[in-house]
């Protein structure tokens, strides 16, 4: 990899565009995360690869590079103006809505397929909807230390703070999360009655879920993206099951065309 940077510094665009394929989905996984909806994930990864673009030359090699460009990305995605999340989101609203609602089954569909594509929408919109119950910064902390299980050294360095304050953050946004899924889901605390398949019609109806037009679920079915979710214990592995995506094709034409014209 040190090799392939100085080449992109020096000017080498096959080095700089092996650089942005190698990270991209990296990229948009953590905006997804982030901002909730693909549609400003897309928007924030092809800004945020602009912004590795221009700012290359002032990496340093005195951190990985992985953990300069998670630093460049998280600093722009905490501030990122989301255009489907205008108003924040909290625990008390998610509540309400986790608790109402909610249906025996599912009366959309009877096919097997559609259904568990259906439910694994629910399942990692709403999961991916708790952490924006968080504001931007504990989301930031909560991403980087429990879902991609960073260390806190490693969680410091992306952040700028220290090693001891990265922890305390953490540990706060763990019980916020930890206290909100076990008196809500019924997948972390069975004593819940909210599960992702009563979830369904609810979702349709509001427009949470679009089922000609799928947010979190390709239609490209892979065996990860429709298994069922009933054997997950704990909020972590809830979080953690959702599917690791590849970055949009308008994310990676955009970056192409971009890289033409330097």
């Amino acid at each position: 990899m040190e090799e392939l940077l100085k080449k992109a510094m020096a000017g080498d665009k096959t080095a700089l565009e092996s650089i942005i394929t190698q990270h991209q989905d990296m990229i948009y996984n953590l905006a997804l995360r982030m901002l909730w909806h693909p549609e400003d994930a897309k928007d924030a990864t092809q800004e945020i690869l602009i912004r590795l673009i221009t700012n290359l030359g002032k990496f340093s090699f005195r951190s990985s590079f992985k953990t300069w460009l998670y630093r460049l990305a998280t600093n722009h995605l905490i501030n990122y103006k989301q255009k489907h999340f205008r108003y924040p989101l909290t625990f008390e609203l998610h509540e309400n809505f986790l608790q109402s609602g909610l249906a025996e089954d599912i009366s959309y569909s009877q096919e097997e397929g559609v259904r568990k594509l259906l439910v694994q929408e629910a399942k990692i919109g709403c999961s991916n909807a708790m952490l924006q119950c968080l504001d931007a910064s504990q989301r930031a902390v909560y991403i980087l230390g429990e879902i991609l299980e960073l260390n806190s050294q490693e969680g410091a360095e992306i952040l700028e703070i220290s090693p001891e304050n990265f922890r305390q953050k953490l540990s706060r946004s763990r019980k916020k999360m930890d206290r909100h899924t076990r008196r809500n889901c019924g997948l972390v605390n069975p004593e819940n009655a909210c599960r992702c398949h009563r979830r369904v019609d609810q979702g349709i109806d509001i427009g949470f879920i679009q089922p000609d037009e799928l947010l979190f679920v390709p239609n490209q079915a892979s065996e990860s993206l429709v298994a069922t979710v009933e054997e997950i214990a704990s909020h972590i592995q809830l979080l953690a099951s959702n599917p690791e995506y590849e970055a949009p094709e308008k994310v990676v034409a955009a970056t192409q065309e971009l890289l033409q014209k330097i």
